[in-house]
C-alpha cells in the first residue's frame, strides 16, 4: 500500500521507518506541507498521513478524491485542520491518533509554569554570561495557589493530577464531569468562577466553534491581574490581539504557549536566518514575561512510538476492510 506523508521531519521518518518494519507499507516522506497547492503529489498514492499544519480544505479534498485517495491518516488527536464534511462527501475515511501521550503535554504545561515563573530560562543565560545576581528572578510558591483547568480530557486529567502534586486548589472546568477528579479534590465551577478565581489557567480543550477565542477581551476582563495563562492545546483558543493588549496592561502577568494561532507559518521551520513576517508573533517575543515553544508539547519518546504505531495500525486495518477504532468520518 502506497502512503504519502506529509510535513514530514526527520524525526518523523525515523519512527515510521522503524515501525513500518513489521508492516511493510510503501511510505513516500514529503517535507512540504499539504494543502490545494502540494496535493496533486498524492497521485499515485492510497492514503496519505498528515500532521496539524496540513491544510485539507474542501479544495484540497477535492484534488484527493480526483487522485483517488481513500483515506486520511492523522498522525495527532486533533481534525481541526480536516473538513470533515467534504471527505465524507468524497468518501474519504479520516482516522486519527486520539492518544499518544497525554502526560507528555501535561508535563511540558507545567515546565511553561515553573519556567515563567521561577525564570529558569533567565538564569541559564545568565550564568552563563557570568552574571550570577538574582536581581529580577524573584518567583511566587505554587504551593496553595488556584489553578484553573479548561478541559479535563485524558490532557487535562493527567495535568490536574500533576498540579495537585504542587499542592494547589484545582478548579476545572468541562462540559463532563471526571468522578474520578472529583474523587481526588478537583473542583468543578462555572467558567466564569474559573476565570474570577484562578491565578494561573491551563488550557486544555478542543478547538471549536464554542472553544474558539475562549480567551478573550470578556473573559480577561474577568481574571485576577496577573494572572498566569498557559496554552498546549490549540492557538485560536486565544484571541491573540486581546491577550497582546492585556499583557501591555499588566493584565496578564504571565503567559506560556506551545500554540499560537498562526502557527502553520512558522512552527517546525528554522527562520533564523529569515525576516519573519508575522506582527503578532514578533510582539509576544519582545515580553519579558511571555514563553513560546514551538508546538513541542508531545515531543517525547513514548509520544512517538505512539503516533507511529497507532497510525500503522490505522492504516493496516483500513487495508484489511476491519473495523476502524480510530476513525473520525
Amino acid at each position: 500500500m502506497k502512503i504519502a506523508l506529509f510535513s514530514s521531519k526527520p524525526y518523523d521518518q525515523e519512527y515510521f521507518e522503524k515501525y513500518n518494519r513489521d508492516y511493510k507499507f510503501d511510505f513516500t516522506f514529503f517535507e512540504t506541507p499539504l494543502n490545494q497547492h502540494t496535493a496533486n503529489l498524492t497521485k499515485g498514492f492510497e492514503a496519505i498521513c498528515t500532521f496539524v499544519n496540513d491544510k485539507l480544505d474542501a479544495k484540497t479534498i477535492e484534488i484527493l478524491a480526483k487522485n483517488d485517495i481513500k483515506l486520511i491518516a492523522v498522525r495527532c488527536a486533533g481534525f481541526n485542520n480536516v473538513d470533515l464534511e467534504a471527505a465524507k462527501a468524497k468518501g474519504i475515511k479520516v482516522v486519527r491518533v486520539p492518544a499518544y501521550s497525554p502526560e507528555a503535554i501535561a508535563e511540558h504545561a507545567v515546565a511553561l509554569i515553573l519556567t515563567l515563573n521561577r525564570k529558569t530560562h533567565k538564569a541559564y543565560n545568565r550564568i552563563r554570561e557570568g552574571n550570577f545576581s538574582l536581581n529580577k528572578l524573584i518567583g511566587f510558591n505554587l504551593n496553595k495557589k488556584t489553578v484553573g483547568v479548561l478541559g479535563t480530557g485524558k490532557i487535562g486529567a493527567a495535568f490536574c493530577e500533576i498540579i495537585k502534586g504542587f499542592g494547589c486548589e484545582v478548579l476545572a472546568y468541562d462540559l463532563y464531569k471526571s468522578d474520578e477528579l472529583i474523587a481526588e479534590g478537583v473542583t468543578y465551577v462555572s467558567l466564569e468562577e474559573l476565570f474570577k478565581r484562578s491565578d494561573i489557567i491551563s488550557l486544555h480543550c478542543p478547538l471549536n466553534e464554542a472553544t474558539r477565542h475562549i480567551i478573550n477581551e470578556d473573559s480577561i476582563a474577568q481574571m485576577k491581574t496577573g494572572v498566569m495563562i498557559i496554552n498546549t492545546s490549540r492557538g485560536a483558543l486565544i484571541d491573540t490581539a486581546q491577550v497582546i493588549d492585556a499583557l501591555s496592561q499588566d493584565k496578564i502577568g504571565y503567559l506560556g504557549i506551545d500554540v499560537y494561532e498562526q502557527e502553520e507559518n512558522l512552527f517546525y521551520e528554522d527562520l533564523s536566518e529569515s525576516v519573519i513576517h508575522d506582527d503578532f508573533i514578533m510582539r509576544l517575543n519582545s515580553y519579558p514575561n511571555v514563553l513560546i515553544t514551538a508546538h513541542q508539547a508531545f515531543f517525547t519518546k513514548e509520544a512517538m512510538f505512539e503516533i507511529a504505531t497507532t497510525t500503522l495500525n490505522n492504516i493496516k486495518a483500513f487495508k484489511n476492510g476491519e473495523k476502524l477504532l480510530n476513525q473520525v468520518v
